[in-house]
């Protein structure tokens, strides 16, 4: 009976991480819902024209596009909101109303390049110029970075269901299976979310780069923070961990 217990408990946790990160995998597949509400990382761009008026002191025009249905990297203007998930990235003109990319596996996090292709040429130019010597610049190694967590993530989602698919057969053999497999699911979340994270709080030195003369600077009005998406992975990664007693001691 105890062993029961354990078995349930550890299976427990198995499915609880399972759906986890099928809800992680599911942020910004689409503009719907749910996975508008999900993302890895998010960078609100709604102060930019603002701090380019302050510190130019001429009025901008046409840094921002009001259609929401206009395709993303062909230069039709910058969005207020772009929110990053594991197969594309969506841009949002207002709380509701964006548009998704391309969907690929391991869609490379990389968001100084996405801004930029959706700002016109002159707005792509003067911002090439202003931020330079900044990891948010770095678009090949926070790409790398997020390409490689979100194998590794993927990886340890596969384990993960494998040891909840094989912890409900009662053999020792199919225990020892479910406790290698939670084991290797908690190496690989563990990895794959560290990766995610170092790339997003990289980013994350443009929310203090200013500019402007000495006597006027000001915020640039980029804004990096991690989303719920990356916390569900974490979350995920606990709870295979925890399992691994449960299933060893079973």
């Amino acid at each position: 009976m105890r062993g029961e217990i354990f078995v349930g408990f550890a299976t427990f946790l198995s499915l609880a991480s399972v759906i986890i990160l099928i809800f992680a995998h599911v942020g910004q597949i689409s503009t719907s819902k749910v996975p508008h509400s999900i993302y890895m990382a998010k960078v609100n761009t709604s102060g930019y024209g603002d701090a380019l008026t302050s510190a130019f002191l001429n009025p901008i025009f046409g840094l921002y596009t009001s259609n929401a249905s206009a395709p993303l990297s062909t230069r039709a203007g910058l969005r207020q909101v772009y929110e990053f998930g594991f197969y594309s990235h969506c841009a949002y003109v207002n709380d509701t109303a964006g548009i998704c990319s391309n969907s690929s596996t391991a869609h490379p996090y990389r968001p100084y390049e996405y801004l930029t292709q959706d700002m016109a040429a002159n707005y792509s130019t003067l911002t090439d110029a202003i931020i330079l010597g900044i990891p948010f610049r770095d678009s090949n190694s926070l790409g790398q970075k997020s390409k490689a967590g979100y194998y590794l993530i993927l990886l340890g989602t596969i384990a993960a269901a494998l040891a909840l698919l094989t912890g409900v057969l009662k053999y020792s053999f199919t225990f020892m299976i479910s406790t290698v497999s939670a084991a290797l699911s908690s190496l690989f979340l563990l990895i794959g979310a560290a990766l995610w994270t170092v790339a997003v709080t990289k980013s994350n030195s443009i929310n203090n780069f200013r500019i402007g003369p000495d006597n006027n600077r000001v915020s640039l009005g980029f804004t990096v923070s991690i989303g719920p998406a990356l916390y569900l992975v974490w979350a995920s990664f606990v709870c295979m961990f925890v399992s691994l007693v449960p299933y060893m001691i079973s």
